[in-house]
C-alpha cells in the first residue's frame, strides 16, 4: 500500500479526518550507547560495562558479519535524532498524526538475547533505569516498555517488581525464545554448548514454573508483549549475508512460536484476564493460526481420536478383505492379517485422553478458541501491511471473529523513511475498502486501549487521551 506515501498528505491530514485518538502500540526509541553504559556502570560498576561495551563492538564486527544499513540517515536524519529524543519524539508527533504512544527500544531486541548470566541482570535493569529517566518528562503522550528477562521466572519476577513496581513504567516486553545448551553437549563438551542450543518457550512444556510470572503481570497490570525475532544460526532466518532474508517473517515466526505455545500450554486458561501482544509480524500470521485451530481441533479432539484415530478401533476383517482383492505377490492378506498396524504411529494402545493436545489449553469446544482469541491475544501490524485486513475479516475468519490488530508505527526504523506519513499508509487500508471506518477505529484506537486498560485501568490516566479513553471504557462495560 503505497498509493498515498509519496503525496503531499501527512499524518496530521489523516488525523484531522478521524473522530477519535490514534494511539501507537509500537513505536520505537534509539538508544544512545554512552548513555546505555552510563547506566551498565551506575548498576554494575566499571568492569560489567567494559564487558558490554566489548559485547556490543563484537556484535557488530564479528567474523561473518556484513554491513546493514538500518538506520534513518541523510534526508531522514531528523527521524533518528526524534527516536533518540523523547522531547522531540513527543514535540513531534502532531506531525505524525498520533496522540499517544508506546515505545520500544531498539538495543533492546538485542539484549532481550542477552543470555550471559554476569550481564544480563545488570544490562536489563540499567536499561529500565535508562528509559524511566528518558521518558519521565513526556508522559502525557509517551510511554517506554521495561525489559523482563525470562532466563528464569526468579529473574523475571525481580525485574518485574523493580520496573513496574518501583520505576513506575507501564509496558513491558519480555523474551519469548529461551535458548538453553543441549544438556548432553554442556555435559561432554561444555566449550561447545553455545553452539548446541535448544529453542524452549516460557509458555509451554515447563508445566507451570513459569505461573508465578503470569500471575505477578496481572498483579501488576501489565500485559506481556513478543517483540522477539527469530533469527540466526540455525533458523529458518540465518543467512550470514543476507538481511532482508533474514528479516522477511521473522518477527510473525517469534510471535507465532509465542502464541502457539500460550495456547497449547493453557496460559490464558489459567489466566483468562492476561492480555499478549505479539508485535511486529503484523496479523497475517495470526488468521492463519486461528483459522487453522479449527481445523486441527475438528479432527484430533478426544472425541475425533476416539472415533476416527484410535488403533484398536481398526476393523482389520476388513483390512484383509481389500487386500484379498486388490492386493498383488507382496500385498498379501496374510501378511496384513499378521501385522495390520504397519505405520508406526498407529502401534500406540491406550485411552485417547493420553493423547490429547488439547487437554492443557482448557478447549472444550469451537467457541472457546475465539474466546481465547477475543480476550487474550493483541497483533501489532504496521500501517503498510495489506494482510491487516485478515484480521478484520469476519467473513474468513471461523465463527465471524475479528482478531485484535494493533497499530504498531515502528517509527525510527529503516522501514519507516519518513515518520510523518505511518498513518497516510494506514489509512489507505480503510480508503481501498479493505476495511470500514469501525475496523479502522479498532485499529488504530480501541484495541490497544482494550489490551492496556484490560490490564491496567488507569494505564491512560494523566495522558492527553484520558478522557476519550474513560468514554470508550464507558462504552464498553
Amino acid at each position: 500500500m503505497s498509493s498515498h506515501a509519496n503525496s503531499g498528505l501527512t499524518g496530521a491530514d489523516i488525523r484531522a479526518k478521524l473522530n477519535h485518538p490514534v494511539v501507537d502500540a509500537d513505536g520505537h526509541m534509539i538508544e544512545s550507547t554512552f548513555a546505555v553504559l552510563d547506566f551498565v556502570r551506575q548498576v554494575g560498576g566499571p568492569d560489567i560495562a567494559n564487558r558490554y561495551q566489548d559485547m556490543l563492538r563484537g556484535d557488530q564486527t564479528g567474523p561473518g558479519r556484513r554491513a546493514v544499513w538500518v538506520g534513518n540517515s541523510g534526508p531522514g536524519s531528523i527521524d533518528r535524532a526524534t527516536a533518540m529524543l523523547p522531547k522531540l519524539y513527543r514535540a513531534r508527533l502532531d506531525e505524525a498524526g498520533i496522540d499517544f504512544g508506546v515505545v520500544y527500544g531498539t538495543l533492546a531486541l538485542s539484549v532481550l538475547r542477552l543470555d550471559d548470566d554476569d550481564l544480563r541482570p545488570v544490562v536489563y535493569r540499567a536499561m529500565n533505569m535508562l528509559y524511566a529517566d528518558m521518558f519521565k518528562d513526556v508522559s502525557d503522550r509517551l510511554t517506554p516498555a521495561a525489559l523482563i528477562p525470562m532466563h528464569t521466572p526468579e529473574e523475571a519476577m525481580a525485574e518485574l517488581d523493580f520496573a513496574v513496581g518501583e520505576l513506575g513504567l507501564k509496558a513491558i516486553v519480555v523474551n519469548t525464545l529461551l535458548y538453553r545448551p543441549a544438556p548432553e553437549v554442556l555435559r561432554e563438551a561444555p566449550h561447545l554448548a553455545h553452539l548446541a542450543l535448544n529453542l524452549e518457550s516460557p509458555g509451554i512444556d515447563m508445566a507451570d514454573a513459569y505461573d508465578p510470572v503470569w500471575e505477578k503481570c496481572v498483579a501488576l497490570g501489565v500485559a506481556p508483549s513478543c517483540h522477539n525475532a527469530f533469527r540466526g544460526r540455525t533458523t529458518t532466518h540465518g543467512s550470514p549475508r543476507n538481511y532482508c532474508f533474514n528479516s522477511l517473517g521473522s518477527f510473525g515466526d517469534s510471535s507465532e512460536f509465542f502464541c502457539r505455545s500460550l495456547f497449547f500450554g493453557g496460559v490464558p486458561h489459567r489466566f483468562p484476564d492476561l492480555k499478549f501482544c505479539f508485535l511486529e509480524g503484523g496479523a497475517g500470521w495470526a488468521g492463519q493460526l486461528y483459522n487453522s485451530l479449527f481445523e486441527y481441533w475438528e479432527k484430533r479432539n478426544v472425541a475425533a481420536l476416539a472415533r476416527n484415530l484410535d488403533p484398536a478401533r481398526l476393523d482389520i476383517e476388513l483390512l484383509v478383505e481389500m487386500f484379498e482383492k486388490f492386493g498383488d505377490e507382496h500385498l498379501t492378506a496374510e501378511r496384513v492379517r499378521a501385522d495390520p498396524h504397519q505405520p508406526a504411529s498407529t502401534q500406540f494402545f491406550g485411552a485417547p485422553e493420553e493423547l490429547d493436545d488439547f487437554a492443557a489449553s482448557g478447549i472444550r469446544q469451537p467457541e472457546d478458541i475465539r474466546r481465547i482469541f477475543d480476550q487474550n491475544f493483541y497483533f501489532g501490524s504496521e500501517a503498510d501491511d495489506r494482510m491487516t485486513a485478515v484480521a478484520f475479516d469476519s467473513r474468513l475468519n471461523h465463527h465471524g471473529a475479528k482478531l485484535n490488530a494493533v497499530l504498531g508505527s515502528d517509527i525510527g526504523h529503516w522501514d519507516v523513511p519518513d515518520m510523518t506519513k505511518v498513518m497516510v499508509e494506514a489509512y489507505e487500508l480503510l480508503d481501498d475498502g479493505f476495511v470500514t471506518e469501525d475496523d479502522f477505529r479498532d485499529f488504530t484506537y480501541a484495541n490497544v486501549v482494550r489490551m492496556h486498560t484490560g490490564m491496567n485501568p488507569d494505564f491512560f490516566k494523566g495522558t492527553v487521551v484520558e478522557t476519550e479513553v474513560e468514554t470508550l471504557k464507558s462504552e464498553t462495560a
